[in-house]
C-alpha cells in the first residue's frame, strides 16, 4: 500500500487548491493508498527561521507532527498556487523551518557535498497559476518549480519529482475547473 502525504500550501481554505487536494486524495483512496494530510494554514508555528542555521529553533508540536508525516510517506504531493513566481510565504516558512540540516540533508565535514536524507521518496507538485504553464516556463523559467523541485526536494534526495500546472485560474469557469479536478483525481488513482 502506497503511503501518500498531501501537503497543501494555500493559506485560504476556500481556494481551488483545496478542491485540488481533495480530488487527488479521493483518487488515491480509490486506488488503495493510505493518505495523511498536512494543511500548512492549520499549523501553529513561527514561519521565520529567525537565526538562520546559526542557532537551532525548537520545532513546535505541529511541525514535529508534520515531519513525522513526511518521514512516514513514500510519496509527497505538494499543492500550491504560484504567486509572484513563487509559492505563498507561509509555505516557504514551513520549508525553511522543517527541511533542516540533520533532518532532510546533512553536509559532510570538510566537503562541498552532502548526504540526501530523504532518498527513496517521490513527489508530485500540483500548482495553480494565472498564465499558461508553457508561458511560465519560457518567460520566467518557472522559479517556484526550480525552488521546490530542484533546490529543496531533489537536494534532499526526493526523486523523481513530477509537476502539473493548472491555469489560467483567474479566467477559468466552472466547467474548466471540473475538468481539471477530474484530471487531478485521475493522477491520484494512478498514484502519481
Amino acid at each position: 500500500m502506497k503511503k501518500i502525504a498531501i501537503i497543501n500550501g494555500h493559506p485560504n481554505k476556500e481556494s481551488f487548491n483545496f478542491g485540488v487536494a481533495e480530488a487527488y486524495k479521493n483518487g488515491a483512496k480509490e486506488a488503495g493508498a493510505e493518505i495523511k494530510e498536512i494543511t500548512i494554514a492549520d499549523l501553529n508555528f513561527n514561519p521565520n527561521l529567525q537565526f538562520g542555521y546559526q542557532k537551532r529553533m525548537e520545532l513546535e508540536p505541529d511541525l514535529l507532527n508534520a515531519w513525522e508525516i513526511i518521514q512516514w510517506a513514500d510519496h509527497l504531493v505538494w499543492v500550491h498556487p504560484v504567486w509572484w513566481g513563487g509559492f505563498p510565504a507561509l509555505m516557504k516558512g514551513f520549508i525553511d523551518r522543517l527541511f533542516l540540516p540533520g533532518f532532510a540533508y546533512k553536509y559532510r565535514e570538510n566537503s562541498l557535498w552532502w548526504d540526501k536524507l530523504l532518498k527513496g521518496k517521490t513527489a508530485h507538485i500540483i500548482t495553480t497559476i494565472d498564465q499558461p504553464g508553457w508561458y511560465y516556463r519560457l518567460m520566467y523559467g518557472r522559479p517556484s518549480v526550480n525552488q521546490l523541485k530542484k533546490s529543496t526536494l531533489e537536494f534532499c534526495g526526493i526523486k523523481p519529482v513530477r509537476v502539473t500546472y493548472f491555469g489560467i485560474i483567474r479566467t477559468s469557469n466552472e466547467k474548466q475547473r471540473k475538468k481539471w479536478l477530474e484530471k487531478v483525481k485521475s493522477l491520484g488513482q494512478k498514484l502519481k
